[in-house]
């Protein structure tokens, strides 16, 4: 185990100290986990279209691996490297979402990502953490005493990212930004009546959406009345669960995984359920909720509305993000291309989850046992 003595004054020895060990330890359990399932689900899907029985373990333990390394490298930057990371990479990412409308590749009826040599990048899951410490960073300007409209700013921001997922159409990273922003709009004091009025507007969309745009009104349709069009995958899934039961068919041993087209990535989840069962899933739900209650906890004594905003929001994006993606599994919400975090196979997936949480481990670290006159990296609690 690393140890590192207190008067050590390196960078690794005053990041050890300062951030949230436990936290981390549970995020390296969830990538761990992430490769061994990956080991389990991904071989029968690439044998049946026709690659190596092993090409999704390869490059998914690839992206795991620089996944963990991007979790510790991000946790070690000082607050304003967030900030400034954020504030450069959210135009950066907005640039890239407008190009997946012209030179995107069309992938099941949309362009969401952009081929760069062999690599897919799908840059609505990298604007997603810059899209949240960005918001954070504005929002806290009026706790500051700054005079601008920050709540305006940040409405006019999220409008304008929310219209270019809309147009790839990504209904799905629409819904999660959606939640995100406003749930940080409310943790910054948007009054009741805004509240009322943006769920109100966010009904009206969703009808809107359904009355205009056939897919969005397909995976509806199906979701309320299964006999109404295909439900391959759900049907699948829900078949997976039954035959695992309570303690699963053991790994490897299932059998409906076969015939899922998606068991290594959106319904990664399923196969868990077969080959390890109810009690695996609960597990692996309690692991999740794990680290966003840790996260969370974290946050009722924070005095620093930049840290508040930034950290809720990123940890109430993973919590909400994993729920989405089980609840897909258990036929409760509609189907959405929603990866399970650190779980489902996904290289921009993962890097952008990576880059996500290692922020929340940099925004929650705390310097308990330096004292600021010996603190020479300005590792103090509120910057």
């Amino acid at each position: 185990m690393m140890t590192f003595s207190r008067a050590d004054n390196s960078l690794l020895s005053r990041w050890w100290w300062t951030v949230d060990r436990w936290m981390l330890a549970l995020i390296f359990i969830l990538i761990t986990t992430g490769i061994w399932l990956t080991l389990t689900a991904s071989p029968a899907v690439a044998e049946r279209i026709g690659l190596d029985a092993f090409h999704f373990v390869k490059r998914q333990s690839f992206f795991l691996a620089l996944a963990l390394l991007t979790v510790v490298g991000v946790s070690i930057l000082r607050i304003k490297w967030i900030k400034r990371i954020s504030l450069i990479g959210l135009p950066v990412t907005i640039l890239l979402l407008c190009l997946t409308l012209v030179i995107g590749p069309e992938i099941k009826g949309a362009t969401r990502w952009l081929q760069i040599g062999s690599f897919t990048l799908q840059p609505s899951e990298f604007m997603k953490p810059f899209f949240i410490v960005s918001m954070a960073w504005i929002l806290s300007a009026e706790f500051a005493g700054k005079p601008i409209p920050a709540k305006k700013i940040a409405t006019c921001i999220y409008a304008f990212v929310a219209g270019l997922l809309v147009l790839q159409p990504d209904f799905g990273q629409t819904v999660l930004i959606s939640g995100v922003f406003f749930a940080q709009m409310a943790l910054a004091g948007m009054p009741m009546t805004w509240i009322f009025m943006s769920g109100l507007a966010g009904v009206m969309g969703l009808g809107l959406a359904y009355i205009t745009l056939p897919h969005v009104a397909n995976r509806i349709d199906r979701f309320i009345n299964p006999a109404s069009g295909d439900t391959y995958q759900t049907d699948k899934a829900l078949q997976a669960f039954e035959s695992g039961g309570l303690l699963g068919k053991g790994p490897g041993e299932g059998s409906v995984k076969l015939y899922l087209p998606d068991a290594h990535a959106d319904y990664i989840f399923a196969v868990v359920g077969e080959e390890f069962g109810a009690i695996a899933c609960v597990m692996l739900l309690l692991l999740f909720a794990g680290i966003v209650v840790r996260g969370l906890a974290h946050l009722l004594d924070e005095t620093n509305p930049f840290r508040l905003l930034a950290a809720a929001g990123l940890i109430i994006q993973f919590g909400f993000q994993s729920l989405i993606n089980i609840g897909v599994n258990l036929a409760v919400l509609p189907s959405k291309g929603m990866t399970l975090p650190f779980v489902s196979y996904g290289g921009s997936s993962m890097l952008a989850l990576a880059i996500g949480m290692g922020m929340v481990l940099a925004l929650t670290k705390r310097n308990r046992f330096i004292a600021p006159s010996t603190d020479p990296m300005g590792w103090k609690a509120a910057e």
